[in-house]
């Protein structure tokens, strides 16, 4: 089985990429057989993305996406760092979403067979 971790660094907003990484997580996430095992760590302003209840206009559905990949088991942290200099840590995350560290972060790293960034 492969071991894949996406990196999430774009904005949940204002370019296509975090919506991007979200939708390969929850392909992979989602295949039958050879599921791979997957860990998602959001960083930078990706963190956005775990805070429920959001509502944009085209209706990329990220929390429905999120919360998809947490029903499914995948891992998905937010990095405390990132989430403290946005002051984000005391707020609600969606169900399922925890904070994560670099240390974590690293171990997730060392032990990916892919690391793909968005």
């Amino acid at each position: 089985m492969q071991n894949i971790l996406i990196i999430v660094h774009a904005p949940p907003y204002g370019s296509e990429r975090c919506l991007s990484a979200l939708r390969l997580a929850t392909a992979l996430a989602g295949r039958d057989g050879d599921r791979p095992e997957l860990r998602v760590f959001l960083m930078s302003d990706a963190i956005h993305a775990a805070l429920p209840n959001q509502q944009d206009g085209a209706g990329s559905g990220l929390q429905g996406m999120i919360e998809q990949l947490v029903e499914l088991g995948v891992p998905v942290k937010l990095c405390r760092t990132c989430a403290l200099a946005r002051g984000l840590v005391e707020l609600p995350l969606i169900a399922g979403c925890t904070i994560g560290t670099l240390p974590e972060l690293a171990e997730w790293t060392l032990a990916a067979d892919k690391v793909i960034t968005f």
